[in-house]
């Protein structure tokens, strides 16, 4: 990830709009900033979401509030909760999430 051309700035992610993303079940709100090539967003997934894809993007996420179940596409698992993160390059293993009590992200990609 290259970043340049970016002046110092703030984010009052309560000030950003909200999209919903329905998923398999549930749905998700993205609040996305857009700094050159570079998407940073704030997602709140509801209660009982799971992604109705495969998602082969690059991402950092960060936990924020509540726990965030990831599948990697081979069968392996990870839950993470609040502090927890976790990083993968663009097409290197697909993965998806779901919660079951609803999570809230950081997320850059």
């Amino acid at each position: 990830m290259q970043m340049s051309d970016i002046p110092f700035g703030t984010t009052d992610w309560d000030t950003v709009e909200k999209t919903e993303h329905k998923g398999e079940t549930g749905a998700a709100f993205w609040r996305t900033r857009h700094f050159g090539s570079i998407r940073v967003r704030m997602v709140e997934y509801t209660p009982g979401y799971l992604a109705d894809h495969w998602c082969s993007k690059g991402h950092i996420l960060l936990c924020l509030e509540g726990e965030l179940l990831t599948e990697l596409e081979d069968g392996r698992t990870f839950l993470l909760k609040p502090g927890m993160s976790y990083q993968v390059a663009d097409n290197a293993e697909p993965h998806r999430s779901s919660t079951r009590t609803g999570a809230k992200l950081f997320i850059v990609d």
